[in-house]
C-alpha cells in the first residue's frame, strides 16, 4: 500500500464483535482468561491493549518496520532505548539535540557510568575517532532541533553496521511522510508522536519502530517491565490524527517553504535555518533522504538582545508562543528559555542556539495570514 492508504487502513480492521469501522477505545485494564494462561492475546493493559496494538501496527507500517511500540511520551521511548545499555557503555550523538534528550543523557544516564560524546555529525566520518569497544549506541536527529542540521543517515548506518552498533534516529521533525530511516539502515526509529503524527496538540505520546526481532523483544521487555505505556484514549486520538498525516504534511511543507522564503530576505532576520535552501549545509543530503523539507524554520533576529527577542516572540497574533511543534496551528518557540533551557549556554551557543534565535513550527493556516502575522511581529 502507498503511504496515504497505510495511514488510513494499516493495523485497523473492522471490530470483530460489532463491525465498527473505527478502532474502539478498549478502556480496560485487564482481560478474561478461559483458564490460567488461556487468553485471547491480551492479559493486562500495561503490556498490551487492542487500541494501542492497532496504533503500533499502523506506525510500523508507516515507517516500513516490522514492529512498533507506543509510549506515554517521546521521553519514555528514549528512556527505553537507553535502558539497553550497561554502565561503562558509550554513546555517540549529535551536538544539536532536543533539550529533553540532552537532559536525560547528561543528568540521568551519565550518573550510571554511561559516557556521551556530543559531536558535529555533518560528516559521518567525524564519529570514527570516538568509536571504541565500549561504543554501543549512536543516536541522531535529522533535521536537528532547532538549527536543522542534516545528518546523512545512510552514511552513518554504513559505519554502525560495520561495527555492530545500534543506530537510533529521532525522526520527529521529518515524520514518516518525509523520511524513513529504517530504509536507510537505521535499527530504531524514535518519534515524539505528540508532534506531527498526532498533529493536533491534544495528546502526548512516543514510539519506537524496529525491524530486528530480537531488538524488538529486548525493547518490549523493558516497555512492559518499566511501564511507560499509553492509555487507549490517547492511542485512539493518534490513530485519528494519522488518517490526515499525508494531507497535513503537504500543507506544512508548502507553508513552511513560503514562510522560509519570506524570512530569508527580511531585513530583521540575520540567519535562517531551513533545509530546503540550496545553501543550507548538507542540502543535497536532505534532498536525497527526504521527500520534502518540512514545516520547521528557525531564525535569528538581527542585532536583537534577549529583551527584543522576547518582544518579537510575544507580538504574534496567529502564531502561538508555546512549546512543542507539529500541530495544525502555527507555533513560535524561544529555545533558550523554553525547550533547550537545560543545555548549558556555552554548549548551546557552539551550534548557534543563541538568545536571539526563534523556532517556528509552521502550521496549516492560510499562508497569507501567516505572512501578515510575521510582517507585523517583525516591525
Amino acid at each position: 500500500m502507498k503511504f496515504a492508504t497505510k495511514a488510513i487502513h494499516a493495523g485497523q480492521e473492522p471490530d470483530p464483535s460489532t463491525g465498527a469501522v473505527m478502532t474502539p477505545i478498549y478502556q480496560t485494564s485487564t482481560y478474561w482468561q478461559k483458564s490460567p494462561g488461556d487468553h485471547q492475546g491480551f492479559e493486562y493493559s500495561r503490556g498490551t491493549n487492542p487500541t494501542r496494538k492497532a496504533l503500533e501496527a499502523c506506525l510500523a507500517a508507516l515507517e516500513n518496520a516490522k514492529h512498533g511500540l507506543a509510549f506515554s511520551s517521546g521521553m519514555g521511548a528514549t528512556d527505553t532505548v537507553l535502558r539497553l545499555l550497561q554502565p561503562g557503555d558509550e554513546v555517540i550523538t549529535g551536538n544539536d539535540l532536543y533539550g529533553g534528550s540532552y537532559r536525560i543523557f547528561t543528568k540521568v544516564y551519565a550518573k550510571y557510568g554511561i559516557k556521551f560524546h556530543f559531536l558535529d555529525l555533518s560528516k559521518p566520518e567525524n564519529m570514527l575517532p570516538y568509536i571504541n569497544d565500549k561504543t554501543k549506541l549512536v543516536w541522531i536527529e535529522t533535521p536537528t532541533n532547532p538549527t536543522m542540521q542534516i545528518i546523512d543517515i545512510e552514511g552513518i548506518a554504513k559505519i554502525t553496521k560495520e561495527r555492530k552498533l545500534i543506530l537510533t534516529v529521532d525522526n520527529t521533525f521529518a515524520s514518516p511522510y518525509l523520511q524513513n530511516p529504517i530504509d536507510l539502515g537505521a535499527d530504531i526509529v524514535m518519534h515524539s508522536v505528540t508532534k506531527y503524527i498526532g498533529g493536533h496538540s491534544d495528546v502526548v505520546m512516543g514510539a519506537l519502530l524496529v525491524n530486528d526481532d530480537q531488538l524488538y523483544k529486548d525493547l518490549w521487555f523493558i516497555y512492559n517491565a518499566c511501564g511507560a505505556t499509553p492509555g487507549p484514549q490517547d492511542a485512539f486520538l493518534v490513530l485519528r490524527g494519522i488518517k490526515t498525516l499525508h494531507l497535513r504534511m503537504k500543507a506544512h511543507c508548502e507553508n513552511g517553504e513560503k514562510v522560509a522564503r519570506f524570512l530569508k530576505t527580511h531585513p530583521k532576520v540575520d540567519k535562517i535555518y531551513w533545509p530546503g535552501f540550496e545553501d543550507h549545509p548538507n542540502h543535497d543530503i536532505a534532498k536525497k533522504q527526504m521527500r520534502g523539507f518540512g514545516g520547521m524554520v528557525s531564525i535569528t533576529l538581527k542585532d536583537a538582545d534577549l529583551q527584543e527577542t522576547f518582544r518579537v516572540a510575544s507580538s504574534f497574533k496567529v502564531f502561538t508562543l508555546a512549546e512543542s511543534l507539529g500541530g495544525v496551528e502555527s507555533l513560535i518557540n524561544h529555545p533558550v528559555s523554553m525547550t533547550h533551557g537545560s543545555i548549558p549556554k556555552e554548549e548551546r551557543e557552539k551550534v548557534g542556539v543563541t538568545d536571539n534565535l526563534l523556532r517556528l513550527s509552521v502550521g496549516v493556516e492560510d499562508i497569507d495570514d501567516l505572512i501578515a502575522d510575521l510582517e507585523q511581529a517583525l516591525k
